[in-house]
C-alpha cells in the first residue's frame, strides 16, 4: 500500500492494495547461498510461466482432506508452498496482546528433537528457506526450497508446524527483539499516532491492538501460553495450502498429510465481532516536525459485495493508480503539495474502509487537506468520466499477472488469497469479463456510496496555526 494509512496488517490482497506493516515482527527467514543463486535464476526464467493467459490450477486433497491448490512449473527445480492458519493476532488473549507474533518468531527456533542451533544447520544444509508471520487475521507459514531436497526440507516443516519446542532460552532472545522495537516505536511519532489512529477507529476492538504487543503484555508471557495459542490456532479445519512448482499432485498429497496431518482436525478461536471503523471524527496529533501527514477514512467494501469491482475501479481512479489518479493529480501535478497522495480500499476479514493519505508541508496542510476534501466530494457528486473507466479497466485487466504473479511467492501468496476470499479455482479466467461487465453507473454509485460520508481525519505534525506562524 502506498502512504501511511494502517487499519491493521494483512497480507497484500489481489483486488486491494493493503499495507502489511506488523510493528515489532519476529518473522524469521534463513538463506543460503546456493538457494540465492537459483532463486535468481529462476527470476529470469519466470516470465515464461506468467505469460501463460491459462495458467493450470489443480485442486489436491489428501487422503487426510487436506487440501492445496497447485500449479505444476518444472522450468527451475523449486517449490515453494505459502499457508495460512485462520485466527492470526486477534486471538491474542487479553493481557498477553503480542503472542501471536512472538510464536512467529520461534518456529525455526526449535522443533521436535533439534534444538535452536540444530534446527537452523538442518535448514541450512537443505537450502531452504522459512519464514512466519502473525498478520490480523491469520498466521501465515511458508518455505521455498529445491526440489531435490524437498523430502528433508518438507520434514523440517513438518516439525516447525507440528513440534515446536518454545525453549525458554530462545523465548528469551526474541522477546528481547521485540521488546527493543516496541521501545523504539515509543519513541517514533508516527507509530505513536497509528495507535491513535487504530484506537479512535476500532475503539476496543482486537484491530485496535498493537500486534507485537506491549512492555507489559510481552513480558508476561510463558512456554505454555505459547503452546496452548499453537493447539488453539494451528488445526486443520483452518488451514489453507497453496503450492508452486516442480512437485507433482500425486506427490503433493503424501506430503500435506506428512507436514500437517499430525496436527488437531478442530480449531479452538475466539470469536471476534465484526467492527464499522468510527468515522466522523477529527483526530489531531501534535509534533514538531516539518512535514504534517493527513489521514481520512471513508467506508469500504467487502470482497463478496456485489458492488465490490464497481468500488475497486472507482477507487483506483479517485487514488489508486500512482501516477494518473485525481488525487496525484490535483494535489502534486497541480499544486505540487506532497509527493504522492493515493487512496487504498483496506480489506479484512472484520472491517473494511477505504483510506486517503498524504503528507505535505506543515504550513501547507489545511490547503491539502481542502483540495483532498474537495477531489473526494467531486468524485462523489459526479463519479468518473466514461474515459477514465475504460481506461482503468484496461490497466486493472493487463497489470494483474504482473501484480500478483510475478514470482513463484507471489503466485502462491495469490492463489492462497483466492481461497481466503472464496472466489473460485477459476477466478483468474473469470475476472477480466467481471471487471469488463461494471457499468459507468454502478461506479458512480459506488463513490457515492462509499464518499457521501463524513470522514475520520487524522492530522500529524505541528499543532494547528502554529506551523503557519513559522
Amino acid at each position: 500500500m502506498r502512504g501511511g494509512a494502517d487499519f491493521g496488517n494483512h497480507p497484500p490482497r489481489t483486488e486491494v492494495r493493503t499495507k502489511n506493516l506488523r510493528e515489532g515482527s519476529s518473522a524469521r527467514r534463513l538463506t543460503t547461498p546456493l538457494f540465492t543463486l537459483l532463486l535468481s535464476l529462476f527470476f529470469l526464467i519466470l516470465p515464461s510461466l506468467t505469460a501463460r493467459a491459462a495458467m493450470s490450477i489443480q485442486e489436491v486433497t489428501s487422503p487426510r482432506g487436506i487440501t492445496a491448490w497447485l500449479v505444476e512449473d518444472y522450468s527451475v527445480p523449486l517449490v515453494a508452498i505459502r499457508f495460512v492458519f485462520d485466527g492470526g493476532t486477534t486471538q491474542d488473549p487479553a493481557g498477553k496482546e503480542g503472542l501471536a507474533n512472538l510464536m512467529s518468531g520461534l518456529f525455526d527456533e526449535g522443533a521436535g528433537n533439534l534444538d535452536s542451533e540444530a534446527f537452523q544447520i538442518k535448514l541450512d544444509d537443505v537450502g531452504a528457506e522459512m519464514s512466519f508471520e502473525a498478520a490480523r487475521d491469520g498466521t501465515y507459514g511458508s518455505m521455498r526450497m529445491l526440489a531435490e531436497q524437498r523430502d528433508a526440507a518438507f520434514d523440517l516443516l513438518r516439525l516447525a508446524v507440528t513440534e515446536p519446542r518454545f525453549d525458554q532460552a530462545p523465548i528469551d532472545r526474541i522477546r528481547a527483539q521485540v521488546l527493543s522495537g516496541i521501545i523504539a516505536n515509543e519513541l517514533d511519532p508516527d507509530t505513536l499516532a497509528q495507535r491513535k489512529w487504530l484506537e479512535a477507529l476500532y475503539g476496543t476492538h482486537p484491530y485496535a491492538r498493537p500486534d507485537q504487543g506491549t512492555r507489559q503484555s510481552i513480558a508476561t508471557i510463558t512456554p505454555d501460553d505459547l503452546t496452548a495459542f499453537h493447539k488453539a490456532n494451528f488445526a486443520r479445519d483452518g488451514l489453507h495450502v497453496a503450492v508452486v512448482g516442480a512437485i507433482d499432485a500425486e506427490t503433493l498429497k503424501k506430503k500435506l498429510d506428512i507436514v500437517f496431518g499430525g496436527l488437531p482436525q478442530h480449531q479452538a478461536l475466539s470469536a471476534v465481532a465484526d467492527v464499522d471503523p468510527k468515522l466522523n471524527q477529527k483526530l489531531e496529533v501534535n509534533y514538531d516536525q516539518p512535514q504534517t501527514s493527513l489521514q481520512l477514512a471513508y467506508p469500504g467494501v467487502r470482497r463478496s459485495a456485489p458492488d465490490f469491482f464497481a468500488a475497486v475501479l472507482m477507487n483506483e481512479i479517485l487514488g489508486g493508480s500512482a501516477f494518473t489518479s485525481r488525487l496525484f493529480h490535483e494535489v502534486r501535478e497541480r499544486r505540487g503539495l506532497a509527493y504522492s497522495a493515493s487512496s487504498d480500499l483496506v480489506d479484512h476479514q472484520h472491517a473494511n474502509a477505504l483510506a486517503i493519505t498524504t503528507a505535505t508541508r506543515a504550513d501547507r496542510a489545511a490547503e491539502t487537506l481542502a483540495v483532498v476534501r474537495e477531489v473526494v466530494q467531486r468524485m462523489a457528486e459526479e463519479g468518473p468520466t466514461e474515459a477514465e473507466l475504460a481506461a482503468t479497466k484496461k490497466y486493472l485487466i493487463g497489470a494483474y499477472a504482473i501484480n500478483n504473479l510475478n514470482s513463484s511467492g507471489a503466485i502462491a501468496a495469490t492463489l492462497l488469497e483466492l481461497q481466503l476470499d472464496k472466489l473460485g479455482i477459476d477466478y483468474m479466467q473469470r475476472r477480466a469479463a467481471l471487471i469488463n461487465a461494471v457499468t459507468l453507473d454502478q461506479v458512480k454509485a459506488a463513490a457515492k456510496k462509499l464518499l457521501s460520508a463524513e470522514p475520520a481525519i487524522m492530522i500529524v505534525g505541528p499543532k494547528v496555526g502554529e506551523a503557519e506562524k513559522e
